[in-house]
């Protein structure tokens, strides 16, 4: 995928809802990994916010996300890496609307 993701590393089981950023559910602890075949590792900056995000598979990076926000705390932009190493992204108003 890309450049190493920055921020504390925290792993869940699995994702919510459809809207940005992602909503990770079923926080892991690193002891749980071993025997998993699919997990997320989620970053998350000093104010807790979650600014990237790697869905591994069977211990490879299929799918990464990495996120901005404005001052105000809004999402700014979003780079979405696929399995396929493919980039999209998107950007945001300071109201958390897509442009």
């Amino acid at each position: 995928m890309t450049e190493a993701m920055q921020g504390r590393c925290r792993y869940f089981l699995t994702y919510t809802g459809v809207k940005l950023p992602l909503k990770l559910m079923t926080e892991l602890e690193p002891a749980q990994l071993e025997n998993r075949n699919t997990y997320f590792r989620g970053y998350f900056d000093d104010e807790g916010r979650l600014v990237g995000l790697q869905k591994l598979v069977y211990g490879e990076v299929e799918m990464e996300h990495r996120y901005a926000y404005h001052a105000n705390g809004a999402l700014k932009s979003v780079e979405i890496v696929d399995a396929d190493g493919e980039l999209n992204g998107m950007a945001f108003d300071e109201n958390g609307e897509p442009i």
